[in-house]
């Protein structure tokens, strides 16, 4: 073998044996320094910590101060989270600069040794080698080592193509963890800005957080009750898509804590996610935690553009962080327009109806649809008569 093959598998060797002792000192089992193994075990002892904090605080009961202090300890998981991710991708860094390295060792030593290979093989062919041989003993003897250095380069070439195998592998798992990385950092902005709002809303006044629990949970029942048939509703008659049947009550109204329309679809008594019924189009998320989600249907929307998300469909931030439903999801969709005119998504029949609702009345208009669909619009000052 020659110095130039020596080198470069030495190097090799080098950097695949620093490696390994990387993997070690990060596995805490290096008796020299555990800093980034004791480190990660930290950063994980600390995250089950607020888990088991967060678990805590949501059995307990609902006030402004216990959510307070739920979106506390939210926030500081999802740092500890971003301190953990952003470690194990210092460490994976680490750790394929090293693999880069051995990679590019193996690759220039596979090449020294294949040149050598080749020009061997071409010497080494039965007839060359006893005719070139001095005697038979020394052509034998050629013969037993080219073969043990043909076994000699596929074991070279199996470390290379495990080398390259390993160095792919690392660099898709650092790729996963950038993108685990700006998650957790969105969640975080997330988490600041749902307890700024929360703080917002409520002017941190407890009673004030109380009222809209009450309101809430007014409205969910008030609209399980429309749904059983129990609202005082009259038929006005048939009306056409995109038709005008409403407008957006401006400001406070019975179980609404401001201007918004709220839009449902139920079929044979049950809530369907109207995300899936309108049209796509690009909205604005109030709510960063609800969305953004795709609209993937084909119905037109009940207000123009521009269009406001201020709650989602589900278990939204109002539903699972502030409990508002009482553990119940939010059944429909809140958006609210500059226009406050309110249309029918599709053609059917229009009804105008109330129920009680908080100790006011809560208005709403319901369009039954001949497909067995019936579309729900809350909050609006319903029409006295239809509109041709």
């Amino acid at each position: 073998m020659t110095a130039s093959f020596f080198k470069h598998f030495k190097k090799a060797l080098t950097v695949l044996l620093t490696l390994v002792l990387f993997s070690g000192f990060v596995m805490g089992t290096n008796v020299y320094s555990q800093s980034p193994g004791e480190r990660l075990k930290q950063l994980n002892e600390e995250i089950n910590e607020y888990t088991r904090e967060i678990d805590k605080l949501r059995s307990q009961a609902n006030t402004l101060s216990n959510q307070i202090a739920q979106y506390d300890a939210q926030i500081r998981l999802a740092g500890l989270r971003i301190a953990e991710i952003e470690e194990l991708v210092k460490i994976l860094g680490n750790r394929i600069s090293l693999l880069e390295m051995s990679l590019n060792s193996l690759t220039d030593a596979f090449s020294v040794r294949a040149q050598k290979t080749y020009k061997m093989s071409r010497l080494g062919e039965p007839l060359t080698m006893i005719i070139s041989a001095k005697d038979i003993s020394e052509a034998v003897s050629s013969f037993h080592y080219l073969k043990r250095i043909q076994e000699a380069d596929r074991s070279l070439l199996l470390r290379l193509e495990e080398a390259q195998v390993n160095y792919i592998k690392e660099k898709t798992e650092k790729e996963d963890l950038q993108d685990q990385l700006e998650k957790q950092r969105r969640s975080l902005d997330n988490q600041k800005t749902a307890k700024a709002n929360l703080l917002e809303i409520t002017k941190n006044d407890e009673t004030r957080y109380q009222s809209l629990l009450a309101g809430a949970r007014a409205e969910l029942e008030a609209i399980q009750a429309i749904i059983a048939g129990k609202g005082e509703e009259t038929e006005v008659g048939e009306i056409r898509e995109g038709q005008r049947i409403a407008s957006v009550i401006v400001g406070r109204s019975a179980c609404s804590t401001g201007t918004h329309l709220h839009f449902e679809i139920v079929k044979g008594g049950a809530h369907i996610n109207p995300a899936g019924y309108l049209t796509h189009k690009e909205v604005i998320w109030d709510n960063a935690p609800d969305g953004p989600f795709s609209f993937n249907g084909s119905w037109q929307w009940p207000l123009n553009d521009p269009v406001r998300i201020t709650q989602g469909y589900g278990m939204t931030y109002y539903a699972s962080n502030l409990r508002y439903y009482g553990g119940s999801p939010h059944t429909g969709i809140d958006m609210v327009s500059t226009d406050l005119t309110v249309k029918s998504v599709k053609p059917g029949t229009l009804y105008l109806g109330s129920i009680p609702c908080g100790g006011g009345i809560l208005r709403y208009v319901r369009v039954k649809q001949p497909e067995g669909y019936d579309t729900y619009y809350l909050h609006e000052n319903n029409r006295k008569k239809q509109e041709k």
